[in-house]
């Protein structure tokens, strides 16, 4: 099992460090403290034996290994199970990974299962020993630490995907035939991006609206008060990515067509000047192919003036069609 961290903690401060699961138990239970553990990536049989121990609900278990889930907060009996959905920006590839992490809360245990690389619990954690006054709320203010932590690394993807949208507006002018795509992609983004944020106003909500419910301090109430406000300001951007991105693609839609319009008018034009001085040549060459047949009995073929008779008629001919096509305008 990948254990990250395992610590019994007494009045806020951290007391013991077990070597295993059973001792991790042992301590809590004999020192009246909280377990917090730190799991990574744990397969099935590794989860079980952790349920186990702590006797946690098998229907939560259950719910943790079908993974793949939307942020949301179940309560079963005395125990808690939240799920939250985090994300990260990838400057190098220039896109948002998703990750899954789970929160099985008790009386007097927290274990946190991270299925990705971010959220950054060390950091979580490292904070709440800083500040024993908040840990010794107990699981309840692990809960909200770290749900405060996942919502503060949405910036960083909100800010990401602000910049990805800037330049997408500067490719759609630019005539990039990539752009239409660019903007699907980024637009998948950011609906994922809204799904997993937009259930975080009715899990924090819920938990400051019905604090008794789920065994919230007093103490933390404005705490929660205050993801809130991140919470409702980061959808509130979504919402505008999401407008944006919309109007985005429709005018790459049109400018499209418009592209399309203007290369079949230039082709329009392109045929009516090589048809134009096709024909300008058409007759002259008809004159001199009848000439060159060199029948005996031609009109006008012993006259001397037949020769240049027939030269100002093949001009005469081009010079009119040529006007005739000018004043058209398809020269």
């Amino acid at each position: 099992m990948t254990l990250i961290d395992n610590a019994v903690y007494v009045d806020g401060k951290r007391r013991h460090d077990p070597d295993s699961m059973d001792e991790t138990f042992e301590l809590t239970r004999s020192s009246g403290g909280m377990a917090w553990i730190g799991l990574y990536r744990p397969d099935e049989v590794e989860l079980l034996a952790v349920a186990e121990e702590f006797g946690l609900n098998l229907l939560i278990v259950e719910d943790a290994l079908a993974g793949h889930q939307r942020s949301k907060l179940e309560q079963y009996g005395d125990q808690l199970f939240l799920v939250l959905r985090p994300a990260r920006y990838l400057d190098d590839a220039e896109r948002v990974e998703f990750g899954e992490l789970h929160l099985f809360v008790g009386p007097n245990f927290v274990v946190t299962v991270r299925h990705a690389e971010s959220p950054d619990l060390a950091r979580v954690r490292k904070r709440l020993e800083q500040e024993p006054d908040l840990l010794a709320l107990g699981p309840q203010a692990v809960l909200y630490a770290v749900l405060d932590q996942v919502v503060d690394e949405y910036a960083p993807v909100a800010a990401g995907l602000e910049n990805d949208i800037d330049e997408i507006e500067d490719q759609l002018f630019g005539g990039d035939a990539e752009v239409s795509r660019r903007i699907y992609e980024l637009s998948r983004e950011v609906i994922q991006f809204h799904r997993a944020i937009s259930p975080l106003e009715t899990v924090v909500g819920a938990l400051r609206q019905q604090a008794d419910q789920y065994g919230i301090p007093a103490g933390l109430h404005d705490n929660l008060g205050d993801v809130m406000d991140h919470v409702l300001r980061l959808i509130d951007r979504v919402n505008a990515y999401r407008a944006i991105l919309d109007n985005a693609l429709t005018l790459s839609s049109t400018l499209a067509s418009n592209r399309l319009a203007e290369t079949s008018i230039e082709q329009n034009e392109q045929v009516k000047r090589i048809s134009s001085w096709a024909a300008i040549l058409f007759a002259p060459t008809l004159v001199g192919t009848i000439y060159g047949m060199n029948f005996e009995n031609m009109p006008e073929l012993g006259w001397e003036f037949g020769y240049p008779l027939a030269i100002l008629a093949m001009l005469g001919m081009g010079v009119i069609l040529y006007l005739t096509f000018k004043r058209n305008k398809w020269l």
